[in-house]
């Protein structure tokens, strides 16, 4: 019998001083089963980082045409396609052509590094593409942050970020590896 998702219920609190966005999304979030903690807080990182009011978690891991975040605007047009981890080349090809601008967040370390030094002179012609890398100690970090319910306070100035919940802070610094030139 296959597993069932796991429900996760957040309020996101987002005070993004480079953007000047202030707002509280109320997310219930489905958590996949082969999804680890690690990567659900990257999604809400992800998700913070690029707040907006049609912003919407997708289905996620259980699609492969589908990001893990978009934004589309009102004429249903994909505006923002986020993508969490390593994509493939053919992926990072085809998102870049669906949408105005594809933000990925990878993660894991040295593997991470690897991806990138492996795709990133293909990804030169995508002036809507940018690829920022969260270091394995600041998502190791925000994997201890995860509950089934959580009240998220993610503070944004000068790309830094502070996440906290309860009396716990994570403070994360995206690195950008390729920036969007648009």
């Amino acid at each position: 019998m296959a597993q069932k998702a796991t429900i996760y219920k957040v309020e996101l609190s987002v005070s993004d001083m480079d953007r000047h966005y202030y707002e509280t999304h109320k997310l219930t979030i489905a958590k996949h089963p082969s999804e680890t903690d690690e990567r659900l807080m990257v999604r809400l990182l992800a998700f913070a980082l690029n707040a907006h009011e049609n912003l919407e978690m997708t289905k996620g891991l259980s699609t492969d045409d589908e990001p893990d975040i978009w934004q589309k605007s009102l004429s249903n047009e994909l505006e923002l396609w986020v993508a969490l981890g390593l994509p493939s080349e053919k992926i990072v090809r085809q998102s870049c052509g669906k949408s105005d601008n594809v933000v990925i967040y990878c993660y894991g370390g040295r593997t991470a590094e690897v991806w990138w030094d492996k795709i990133k002179n293909s990804t030169t012609r995508f002036d809507n593409l940018q690829v920022l890398n969260l270091t394995e100690q600041n998502t190791n970090e925000l994997a201890t942050l995860a509950s089934r319910s959580m009240k998220l306070q993610v503070n944004i100035q000068d790309g830094d970020v502070m996440i906290s919940v309860d009396d716990s802070i994570v403070y994360v610094t995206p690195v950008k590896w390729k920036h969007n030139d648009h």
